[in-house]
C-alpha cells in the first residue's frame, strides 16, 4: 500500500465526502423507504445499515457483493471458501443480492457457517461496528464496487480488503487520467486486487495499485440451476412451436425501441425479452402492446414452478417478469441477445448464455464487459453488431457457430475460483 496514502488532495475530498453523506442522510432514508414501497425488504433490517446486528459469526471472510450479479459470480468462491473451512458473511445492497444469498446459502445459514447482512451505509461508525463485532479474517470486494468509508474503515481496522473479481475498463481509467484522479488514489487503499485479466491488471498498476493477482472471471464456475433447464425444456416446445428461438437478456431502458422495432421486422421468430429491473416489467409490457405484438407475461401463463398454468399459448413475445430465473429464460433460446450494449452505459453479462452453448450477439458499447467480451468475438462465439440495421441482420440471418467452439472458449476460461483461492493466501503475505 502506498506509504503517502491518502494523499492531501484524497483526505480533504474525503472529508467532503462524509460530511456531504451527513447531510445526506434524510434523503439516503427516503429513498429507501420509496424503494421499500416496491420492495419492502429495502427497508427491512434498517438497523444492519448502520452496523447493528442481532446474530455475529466471528472471523469470516468477508465477501461484498452489491447485487444479483455481483452475488451469482461470487457464489462458486464462496462455496470454495466454504470447502477449506471457512465461515462467510456477506453483505448486500439490493434485495436482489440478498435473496439470492438467502437462496443459495440456505443450508449453510441454518448451519451457522454463513450470514447474510446489509452492508453498512457509508458512515465511519457503522463500518467500526461491523468490522469491531464481526473481525473478519479478510474482505473480497466484487467487480467494480469503491467505497471510499469501507476502503478506509477497512485500512484503519486492519482488516485486509481486496478488489476481486475485478475489471478496470479502459474508459474508466482514461477518463481518471484526465480528471482529479480521485478514484485512482483512493482505490490505492485496497490490499490488492484479484483481477479478470492482463489487461486490467496493467491499468491497476499504472495507477499505483499493488500486490495484482490475474485469476479470471468467476462467473465461468458458476453453478447452473439444473431445475430452471429441465423447467425450460418441458414447455420451449409449446411456446416456440417449432420457431427460431431468442432471448433478450437484462434489456435496459434507453435501448427498448432498437429491440422492439427489430421484434416486429422479424417474422416467424420466438423471443423472450426479459428487463434487467423488476420496476421497469410493467413499462415494457406497455410498449409490446403499443407496438402490436402478441405477448404474455410469465406471471400470467407460467405457475409458481414454471409449468404452463394453460398448454393453448399462442404467442410471439414472452415478458420475462421475474428475478432469479434467467437460466429459465435462456434455456428457451437458440441463441441469446445481451442488453445494454445499444447504450453508451454498456452491455452486460455474455457469460451466462454461453455456458448453455447459446451463441451471443451484443450491441456496439461492450467496454463494460471488455474481458471477455473481446476474447468471445475473437473466437467467433459472440456477434458483435455496430447499428440496429446489423442486428436485424444478425437475427435474420445468423452466423453458424458450433458447440465446438464454444466448449473450446469456455474451457480456456474456466477456473478463476482455484485461481483466486491460490492466491488469496500468496496476497495475503504481501
Amino acid at each position: 500500500m502506498p506509504s503517502n496514502f491518502p494523499s492531501p488532495k484524497l483526505h480533504l475530498a474525503l472529508i467532503c465526502y462524509s460530511i456531504l453523506w451527513w447531510l445526506l442522510l434524510p434523503l439516503v432514508l427516503l429513498y429507501l423507504w420509496r424503494r421499500g414501497r416496491k420492495d419492502p425488504l429495502y427497508f427491512q433490517h434498517l438497523s444492519e445499515r448502520f452496523g447493528r446486528y442481532p446474530t455475529l459469526l466471528k472471523s469470516p471472510v468477508w465477501v461484498h457483493a452489491v447485487s444479483l450479479g455481483e452475488m451469482r459470480s461470487a457464489t462458486p468462491l464462496i462455496r470454495g471458501l466454504l470447502a477449506q473451512g471457512e465461515c462467510v458473511v456477506t453483505t448486500n445492497f439490493t434485495p436482489a443480492g440478498r435473496r439470492e444469498a438467502m437462496r443459495e446459502f440456505a443450508a449453510e445459514i441454518a448451519a451457522g457457517t454463513v450470514q447474510v447482512i446489509w452492508v453498512p451505509l457509508e458512515y465511519g461508525f457503522a463500518y467500526r461496528r461491523f468490522l469491531s463485532q464481526f473481525a473478519p479474517k479478510y474482505g473480497l470486494v466484487m467487480e467494480i464496487e469503491i467505497w471510499p468509508r469501507m476502503i478506509m474503515a477497512g485500512r484503519k481496522h486492519g482488516t485486509p480488503l481486496f478488489m476481486c473479481n475485478a475489471q478496470y475498463p479502459k474508459k474508466s481509467f482514461e477518463k481518471d487520467q484526465q480528471g482529479l484522479g480521485l478514484r485512482a488514489a483512493l482505490v490505492g487503499g485496497f490490499a490488492g486486487a484479484f483481477v479478470k485479466s492482463t489487461a486490467h491488471r496493467d491499468r491497476c498498476a499504472a495507477i499505483g495499485i499493488q500486490n495484482i493477482h490475474v485469476t479470471g472471471e468467476l462467473r465461468f464456475d458458476q453453478p447452473i440451476p439444473q431445475s430452471l433447464l429441465d423447467a425450460a425444456a418441458a414447455c420451449r416446445d409449446t411456446l416456440t412451436k417449432g420457431r427460431p428461438s431468442f432471448t433478450l437478456t437484462s434489456v435496459v431502458e434507453g435501448e427498448d425501441a432498437v429491440y422492439i422495432d427489430m421484434i416486429r421486422q422479424t417474422k416467424g421468430l420466438f423471443i423472450t425479452y426479459v428487463p434487467r429491473a423488476p420496476e421497469r416489467f410493467d413499462e415494457v409490457a406497455e410498449m409490446l402492446r403499443a407496438a402490436g405484438l402478441k405477448y404474455a407475461r410469465r406471471s400470467e401463463i407460467l405457475d409458481d414452478n414454471l409449468a404452463l398454468k394453460t398448454p393453448a399459448t399462442d404467442i410471439d413475445v414472452l415478458l420475462g417478469d421475474s428475478m432469479g430465473e434467467m437460466y429459465f429464460y435462456l434455456g428457451l433460446c437458440d441463441r441469446a441477445i445481451v442488453g445494454g450494449g445499444f447504450i453508451p452505459q454498456g452491455a452486460h453479462n455474455v457469460i451466462e448464455p454461453l455456458a448453455l452453448k447459446k451463441p451471443v450477439i451484443v450491441g456496439p458499447f461492450i467496454w463494460t464487459i471488455e474481458y471477455p467480451a473481446t476474447e468471445a468475438i475473437a473466437a467467433g462465439v459472440c456477434h458483435n453488431v455496430q447499428t440496429p440495421g446489423e442486428l436485424l441482420q444478425a437475427v435474420q440471418q445468423p452466423r453458424d457457430v458450433s458447440n465446438p467452439q464454444i466448449d473450446a472458449f469456455y474451457a480456456a476460461h474456466a477456473g478463476s475460483v482455484t485461481r483466486t483461492l491460490a492466491a488469496i493466501p500468496k496476497a495475503l503475505k504481501s
